[in-house]
């Protein structure tokens, strides 16, 4: 054989040596990713997860885990086929967050891939699991507990408004089965606290508008906001209408003070999707969900802005300030 002809071949196999190794790596696993909203409403929310992934074993999107992202942007029945899009994409787990109908929405495409979920309500009522100790099947996740406190919420709105008589509740009709124990809850509460109670509904930003303007107009002495992933979303709206008409409100999550609302009651939003991304993690490490106890969030805060109190005119009771978890001024 000619000097010229080896070096060539010998030249070409030492090129194809690199190729056959990385064709021998394991494929870098995917996270499908499927929530109901929009990325730019989630931003924290998402950075918690991702944190947790890397608490778990070090998983860090681009580097040793892909994320593949399916966002509703609060179109339900989208759900279904983004799921559906996952599945055909064969990804390693599905991590669904924004309340139940993203849960449904996966639970329904597969009942192979492993699903972790994010929903405030019983997932044993749902029916997602079969207990929450020993999941069984192909789901388990957290139940971040927002639809279960309104009777705390209903409470401390009273003693933040003693005199008040007259309460509207705003619900999402488009998602039944919050609005059912929203409903449930808050009616069986209300008498020992002496409120009567106004349902006012609201599935789309021109619905919201229409409660403000009506609840203006019948001068109710306060507002609860039902814990949703709609009114989550829409949290600017709303605290601007709130504060535009001057109503005394209170919503389910820490993000509504924040951005100017009244006060809060609810679970750690940001440590519920931490703990999502943990629980993913362990499931690329092999971890079976039918054996991973379901997850109850244990971290609630109460949240009170202080300054928007002042500016409607206000007195927080000094109970209620001392036991807040934080005061925002």
């Amino acid at each position: 054989m000619k000097r010229r002809t080896f070096i060539t071949l010998l030249g070409g196999a030492a090129a194809a040596w690199p190729l056959a190794a990385r064709a021998q790596q394991p494929a870098m696993p995917v996270i499908g990713f499927l929530n109901l909203q929009s990325p730019e409403t989630i931003g924290d929310l998402l950075r918690a997860f991702r944190q947790g992934l890397k608490d778990t074993g070090g998983y860090v999107e681009g580097e040793n885990v892909a994320i593949a992202y399916r966002f509703a942007e609060n179109q339900a029945d989208r759900l279904p086929e983004l799921a559906a899009d996952l599945v055909r994409r064969r990804v390693a787990v599905i991590a669904t967050t924004g309340g139940s109908p993203s849960a449904f929405a996966a639970k329904a495409a597969t009942t192979t891939i492993p699903i972790v979920f994010s929903v405030n309500e019983d997932p044993v009522r749902l029916g997602l699991v079969a207990s929450l100790a020993r999941p069984g099947g192909n789901l388990t996740g957290v139940n971040f507990f927002s639809a279960e406190l309104v009777a705390k919420r209903l409470e401390l709105l009273h003693e933040l408004v003693p005199g008040a008589a007259r309460v509207a509740v705003l619900v999402n009709p488009a998602t039944a089965t919050t609005t059912a124990t929203t409903l449930r809850d808050v009616e069986a509460a209300a008498p020992a606290l002496g409120l009567q109670l106004k349902i006012l509904n609201a599935s789309t930003s021109g619905e919201i508008n229409a409660a403000f303007a009506e609840l203006a107009r019948d001068r109710a002495d306060a507002l609860f906001v039902a814990g949703d992933a709609f009114f989550f979303i829409r949290r600017a709206q709303m605290v601007n209408l709130a504060s535009r008409y001057a109503i005394i409100a209170t919503y389910s999550s820490r993000d509504f003070p924040e951005a100017g609302g009244l006060m809060s009651y609810g679970t750690n939003l940001t440590d519920a999707f931490r703990q999502a991304g943990v629980y993913a993690g362990r499931i690329l490490k092999g971890a079976k969900p039918a054996e991973l106890p379901v997850v109850q969030s244990s971290k609630f805060e109460m949240v009170i802005n202080h300054e928007t109190a002042r500016m409607l005119g206000l007195t927080v009771p000094p109970a209620l300030i001392a036991r807040a978890d934080e005061v925002i001024e």
